[in-house]
């Protein structure tokens, strides 16, 4: 017997794209803006994929950028507050 296929309406898969912004917003906060960046995009893609709104990993994306941007910032100032221990 043949397994039975999968309606052409459902995508085949498992959402996870609240969990890649919530991971994206995290990670771009805390510690690494590209990371940041790549997981929003996965929050994008996957939210596309299920019909789902990607307003989550538009905000990953935009809250990695805005940490890498002040980071920078503080780097050139010299008010980075990890480099100058």
């Amino acid at each position: 017997m043949t397994a039975p296929h999968p309606t052409a309406g459902t995508p085949a898969g498992t959402d996870r794209s609240t969990l890649w912004g919530v991971l994206g917003i995290v990670i771009g906060l805390i510690c690494c803006g590209i990371l940041g960046i790549v997981f929003g995009w996965l929050s994008i893609r996957d939210a596309q994929k299920f019909g789902k709104s990607p307003v989550l990993g538009y905000v990953a994306i935009g809250v990695s950028v805005l940490s890498i941007v002040i980071n920078g910032i503080l780097t050139a100032t010299g008010n980075n507050p990890y480099l100058n221990r």
